[in-house]
């Protein structure tokens, strides 16, 4: 039977669950004829993971489309703006081992071979403040915009670091009070199958069965569709991506008016990396870690010492770094951790989200036939989505120096680095990465992503023969852009702290 697509049940909330809501139901105008009903599902009782506090700058178009306040937002998330991540001591281990991974591009980027000119221009400063003013905004902990600046708008590309506990009740907010979803508290206790094999129904503690076309699965770690229901097998990355374990801490700030970082620290371990996240009322910290190569004990003495001792208590996650070998099967999608999850270095988990329910926005099928369609296009989009998602987490390990423990040494031996990322390191021994390396016209990591990380890891490239592209006088014409603009954005910007406590007293100007 090739019926139509008009109800559609997402099975779990938090992030995952709510923003594919929002995403799905601002386009397909939910609660009204002859639109898509769509209706979530939740149990009363369980808590969210509150992991997942960064984000990319297209959250911000994602709010924006689903009619979101920018100021309401802020101020109900505790957000704060982030405008880059920094890794400390991943490249030698030493205390002035750092650089930037900014969210604007290198400016002349595409214009001119930047790396080329920057060995022979300026080899004695890190790449990433050579191209870029971000790094020098985050270095000297200033806003993306000014105070008067209006909603969305930017001086310097943007995201934001959240509560991801409050954004999930944010989002609920929005979604049953401005975009009609309905929302049912329930348990749900076991799922009946139509005749073909589809989910036909939830069985439901106190609701009945609740029937739907397409069932989200946003469930978590559980999977309770995807993977518990259909089976759908879990393929496992950490034969390459070892840490499997998290300990997350949340830190007061000493007095109300501390800076508030604009960037994600994230800072190498002998065992894996510590997260170091700034919101506005606090700190999100954890230390991200290979059971194999630390103990639990060890990893919480590594955390404390990191943050000076702090007596807060810290909060085990396990983590299973990998994926499900598909995505959608027959009428049932996963989203967010049901799907797959990974260490949160580079913050891909709530981008994956808003590229997830984007697509299904986007490409909802209107029959069940046509569903058959839009699946196979889905799950290889994500398989190769997820794909690079690993390729570029491996980098930062790959091209890693240092020798102080078997984790480092681990990570770059051969038979752990994925043979797509091998042969693209073989490449750009000769060339810089180009847009022409990667598939997608939305790809997860662009080009200008792996530049700034393989040249702040110092990763080392053959000299070849010089070429047009490789134009001194232009190269240096932009780096002299850069530093003005530099200059200017320092004068002109106010601090994270200022713009943020502007915004949760006043608001944001709105056009």
């Amino acid at each position: 039977m090739n019926k139509l697509i008009r109800r559609i049940v997402i099975v779990g909330g938090g992030s995952a669950g709510w923003l594919t809501a929002g995403i799905l139901a601002a386009e397909h105008t939910a609660g009204s004829a002859p639109g898509v009903k769509i209706t979530l599902v939740e149990s009363p009782d369980v808590n969210p993971i509150g992991v997942g506090e960064g984000t990319w700058p297209s959250m911000r178009h994602t709010l924006q489309k689903m009619g979101v306040s920018e100021t309401d937002f802020v101020r109900e998330c505790d957000a704060a703006f982030k405008q880059a991540s920094r890794f400390d001591r991943w490249v030698t281990g030493t205390k002035d081992d750092s650089y930037y991974h900014p969210f604007t591009p290198p400016h002349g980027f595409g214009e001119v071979n930047l790396a080329s000119q920057w060995r022979a221009l300026a080899p004695d400063q890190p790449f990433a403040e050579v191209v870029s003013h971000q790094p020098h905004l985050c270095a000297n902990g200033l806003a993306p915009k000014q105070i008067t600046a209006p909603e969305w708008a930017a001086v310097a590309n943007y995201a934001y670091h959240l509560d991801a506990g409050k954004f999930g009740l944010f989002l609920q907010k929005h979604c049953v009070e401005k975009l009609g979803v309905v929302h049912i508290l329930d348990h749900v206790k076991g799922v009946k199958s139509a005749d073909n094999g589809d989910i036909e129904s939830l069985r439901t503690e106190a609701h009945g069965d609740i029937e739907g076309d397409l069932f989200i699965d946003c469930t978590g770690f559980s999977s309770l569709l995807l993977g518990q229901h259909f089976g759908v097998p879990f393929i496992s990355v950490k034969d390459t991506l070892f840490c499997d374990t998290a300990l997350a801490m949340q830190v007061p700030y000493p007095q109300p008016d501390s800076p508030v970082a604009s960037v994600t620290i994230s800072t190498a371990q002998e065992a894996g990396w510590i997260w170091d996240i700034g919101l506005p009322t606090r700190r999100g910290t954890g230390y991200v870690y290979s059971s194999s190569h630390t103990s639990d004990d060890e990893a919480e003495r590594v955390l404390r010492d990191y943050l000076q001792d702090f007596d807060g208590s810290a909060r085990k996650i396990s983590i299973n770094p990998g994926h499900r070998e598909s995505f959608w099967y027959r009428n049932c999608v996963a989203v967010g951790i049901s799907a797959g999850f990974i260490e949160p270095l580079e913050a891909s988990a709530l981008a994956l989200i808003e590229l997830s329910a984007a697509m299904i926005r986007d490409e909802l099928p209107m029959s069940r036939q046509a569903m058959e369609i839009v699946s196979e296009r889905y799950n290889e989009r994500f398989r190769y989505r997820w794909d690079r998602i690993v390729d570029f987490l491996k980098l930062h390990y790959v091209l890693s120096q240092r020798t102080d423990s078997a984790f480092w040494l681990d990570n770059r031996k051969l038979e752990t680095i994925p043979g797509h990322l091998q042969r693209l390191l073989e490449l750009w021994r000769y060339r810089p990465p180009s847009h022409r390396d990667f598939h997608e016209l939305e790809e997860i990591f662009p080009a200008s992503s792996y530049w700034y990380v393989l040249y702040g890891m110092g990763f080392e490239q053959v000299g070849v023969d010089p070429k047009r592209s490789d134009d001194p006088g232009l190269a240096r014409q932009y780096f002299e852009e850069n530093a003005g603009m530099t200059e200017k954005f320092i004068r002109g910007l106010p601090s994270n702290r200022q713009l943020i406590d502007h915004l949760v007293k006043h608001g944001i100007y709105k056009i």
